[in-house]
C-alpha cells in the first residue's frame, strides 16, 4: 500500500491543483518533482497556520478591492459629460467623440483616472444626442456614464441663457477635431 504525504501547493500544478490547495501526494512525487521545483511545501502545523493567514489576508484584500470598485462605479454612474462639437451640414459632426475623449473628460472634470480601454465604446460617437456609455470597472461591475453631444451653437446659447443652476464650464480637450467638453450637472442636464 502506497503512503501519502500532505503538501500545500505554492503554484498552479496541472492535474493537481491551484495555489493554497492542500493535497495528498506520494512521497516520491513530492521529493523528486514538486519540492525541488518549489511548487509545494510540506503541510506542517506552522505552514497550515501560515496558509490560513495568507487566505484571510487575500480575502480581506479582495473585499477591500470590491468595495473600491463599488465606490468607483457609484461615482461613475453619477457623471454626466457634455461634449460641444463642431457640426457641419445635415447635422454631421466634424470628427467624433472617442473613448480617449471620454477618459480625458473624466480626468479633467471629475479627477477620475480611467484607462480608455475599460470604456466599452464599440465605435466612436459620430452624431448629436444622448448616450449611455458602459465602463467595465471589474467583472460584473459596469456603470454607465451619460454622454451628451451638442453642437457649439447650442452650447453658446446655453451659456448665454441664465439658468437656475450654474452655467456649465467649457474646456477644450485638445482633440484634433476641436471637440470641447462641458461638465454639466444632472440638474442642468434635466433643465
Amino acid at each position: 500500500m502506497a503512503r501519502h504525504m500532505k503538501v500545500i501547493l505554492l503554484q498552479e500544478v496541472p492535474g493537481l491543483g491551484s495555489p493554497g490547495d492542500v493535497k495528498d501526494v506520494t512521497p516520491g512525487y513530492a521529493r523528486n518533482y514538486l519540492l525541488p521545483r518549489q511548487l509545494v511545501t510540506l503541510a506542517s502545523a506552522s505552514e497550515m497556520a501560515n496558509l490560513r493567514d495568507r487566505i484571510s489576508a487575500a480575502r480581506r484584500r479582495v473585499e477591500k478591492q470590491t468595495a473600491e470598485h463599488a465606490s468607483l462605479a457609484g461615482r461613475l454612474a453619477a457623471v454626466t459629460l457634455t461634449f460641444a462639437v463642431r457640426v457641419g451640414q445635415g447635422g454631421r459632426l466634424y470628427g467624433s467623440v472617442t473613448s480617449q475623449d471620454i477618459a480625458n473628460a473624466l480626468q479633467e472634470q471629475e479627477h477620475l483616472t480611467v484607462d480608455r480601454r475599460i470604456i466599452q465604446l464599440r465605435e466612436p460617437l459620430r452624431q448629436l444626442g444622448s448616450f449611455e456609455v458602459p465602463l467595465r470597472v471589474a467583472a460584473k461591475v459596469e456603470p454607465k456614464v451619460k454622454v451628451h453631444i451638442i453642437s457649439n451653437e447650442e452650447a453658446a446659447q446655453a451659456a448665454q441663457t441664465p439658468d437656475a443652476g450654474e452655467a456649465p464650464a467649457i474646456a477644450a480637450t485638445g482633440a484634433a477635431d476641436a471637440t470641447e467638453v462641458t461638465d454639466a450637472t444632472a440638474a442642468t442636464a434635466e433643465a
